[in-house]
């Protein structure tokens, strides 16, 4: 099992530690309770070093990774990030990931960190006739993300920085004299930062901001985080067995391009028979989770993806794929739940409004 370069602080610090996609990671480390309300009224920090950090340096990285994302890398300028997938030729999901563009020769992709090795395989299979380089950053480099509606004022304070940053931009600049990334950019829906350099630089940075009463935050509480906005969570929302279609990302996928699942992507958005991605509300006292059937006037017509407890709602919120026809807001469904239907309600996501996102 690996550890990440923040493994002896976490243990310090007390964190419950579970195997994740082949890391030992924080869970949790006070009350789940405590850290959402961190992120969701403060700031917390969370380690997420175990995602994979892969860079592409060299003449055709914009070219290599236009053709194998389904979103349009030349909208980027530099200094800017885009949320986009990799699809295989089937149009279905590798992976769903971030790609930051330095410069016009040096992309840096974020991916999931189940699947790090599974995008390295798949691009070094594609890269024959291109001028680049394809390596991974893990071995030297760490990644945090510091979330929170107080998170810029906690960052320029520490740091002694302007961080002016747009939404789903960067800024390459120098602490502890070696080179970062900061990224306006997370998984938590509120205003936030994922800040990207050498082991020793996230160290001290870490360390600083639990100095500073920043909460340090675990997998569990993320995850209800990403749940109340309705973001997908590869092996669970999304997988080889789904396209970005049916899952809700057409909005990333540009049809004006070539990209690899394109056709079979363009001819199941045509096609009668479709799933959707939808959120619900449970109306009855339950916690709907992944596996649990979805019924219609007692018709089967998805199952459930990711279910969770909503402490902003009070409420268990969750997300199913179902038959497209009954994709509307406001259809009373059935969770089954342990032999018992439950009631719910299909509903308008993100579940959580008027966060500090977009600050």
């Amino acid at each position: 099992m690996k550890k990440t370069a923040l493994y002896n602080s976490h243990i310090d610090l007390q964190a419950k530690m579970v195997p994740f996609a082949g890391y030992e990671m924080p869970v949790t480390y006070q009350k789940i309770s405590n850290e959402y309300e961190s992120v969701r009224n403060n700031c917390g920090v969370f380690d997420v070093s175990h995602m994979g950090q892969i860079c592409i340096s060299g003449d055709d990285s914009i070219s290599l990774i236009q053709k194998l994302t389904v979103n349009d890398v030349t909208d980027l300028n530099d200094n800017e990030a885009q949320y986009t997938a990799m699809c295989n030729n089937d149009g279905n999901i590798i992976d769903d990931l971030i790609v930051y563009k330095l410069n016009d020769k040096n992309l840096l992709l974020v991916v999931n960190a189940s699947n790090t090795q599974n995008i390295l395989d798949w691009m070094k299979s594609h890269q024959d006739n291109y001028d680049l380089n394809i390596s991974l950053q893990n071995n030297t480099d760490s990644l945090i993300a510091v979330q929170g509606p107080n998170s810029r004022q906690i960052l320029n304070e520490i740091l002694n920085i302007n961080l002016d940053i747009k939404f789903y931009h960067l800024m390459q600049t120098q602490l502890y004299n070696d080179n970062v990334i900061i990224s306006r950019t997370g998984y938590t829906g509120e205003l936030g930062y994922e800040i990207m350099a050498n082991h020793d630089t996230i160290r001290k940075l870490w360390n600083l901001l639990i100095q500073k009463n920043v909460m340090p935050c675990g997998l569990a509480v993320r995850d209800v985080l990403r749940m109340e906005m309705k973001y997908c969570l590869y092996g669970n929302d999304i997988s080889l067995n789904t396209n970005p279609i049916e899952a809700g990302l057409s909005w990333i996928v540009k049809f004006k391009k070539d990209f690899i699942g394109k056709d079979f992507l363009l001819k199941y958005k045509s096609s009668k028979n479709q799933k959707r991605l939808i959120g619900f509300r449970m109306i009855d006292k339950a916690i709907p989770r992944k596996g649990y059937s979805v019924l219609f006037d007692n018709k089967s017509i998805g199952i459930v993806t990711s279910g969770t407890h909503s402490p902003n709602l009070s409420k268990g919120i969750g997300l199913a794929y179902i038959d497209n026809q009954y994709n509307k807001i406001g259809n009373m469904i059935n969770i089954e739940i342990r032999n018992r239907l439950m009631k719910a309600e299909i509903v308008k996501t993100p579940f959580v409004q008027n966060t500090s996102i977009h600050s």
